[in-house]
């Protein structure tokens, strides 16, 4: 074959290739939530993270449960046929001693996952909406802590787990509705093992930076 051919294929190739969905240009339609029935979720919190020029960034309730809590930070990326992973690099800002904590489960310690819910999800959790809330699997949830952190979670991963705590690899056909209908993507922060999103506070001002959020 000549190599002018071989040049051609080689370009449709990089043309046909699905897109990278990335959310961290300008930080534009992250939710800080959820909103469920117009009522926001996270107490305390703006309805949206400042954007930044490769994200966002919102500072965490400080210093204690009754000035909020963090909960859902979410976009809409439209369907995920196709794609086959999330990941998101992030940095953490704090004062030396600064903890966080969970705020129903203080015992326990805070911590980020990633999350994928299907559209048109009641937040029931009962019936067939057992299955559109979705939270990356426990082997890639991070505990809270200073620094610069990565996750990064295939969309097969079969560890995914479900908002009645089962398994994406027990239910694929579920799971791949809820990729291939998309509604909102993004962080969760609750307790480490329990309640992935059940709200965050620090004890001290602390700061969350969104680096880069990709879904490949």
């Amino acid at each position: 074959m000549k190599r002018r051919s071989l040049l051609a294929i080689a370009c449709l190739s990089i043309l046909a290739a699905p897109a990278a969905i990335a959310a961290a240009q300008g930080g534009d339609g992250w939710e800080i939530g959820p909103v469920i029935r117009g009522k926001n979720y996270s107490p305390g919190m703006p309805p949206a993270p400042r954007p930044t020029s490769g994200g966002f960034t919102f500072d965490f309730p400080a210093p204690d449960a009754a000035a909020g809590h963090v909960h859902y930070v979410t976009f809409r990326p439209g369907s995920l046929a196709g794609k086959s992973r999330m990941i998101v690099r992030y940095r953490i800002d704090a004062a030396p001693g600064t903890r966080f904590v969970p705020q129903e489960i203080p015992k326990l310690p805070a911590a980020i996952s990633l999350y994928l819910q299907r559209r048109g999800d009641n937040w029931t959790g009962r019936g067939r909406y057992e299955d559109y809330r979705w939270y990356s699997p426990a082997a890639s949830v991070r505990v809270i802590a200073p620094g610069v952190h990565e996750i990064s979670v295939r969309l097969d991963d079969p560890d995914w787990i479900s908002v009645k705590a089962k398994t994406s690899g027990s239910l694929p056909g579920a799971m791949q509705a809820a990729v291939d209908d998309a509604d909102r993507v993004g962080l969760t922060f609750g307790a480490l093992g329990d309640g992935r999103g059940h709200g965050v506070f620090a004890t001290a001002p602390a700061r969350f930076t969104l680096l880069s959020f990709r879904i490949v």
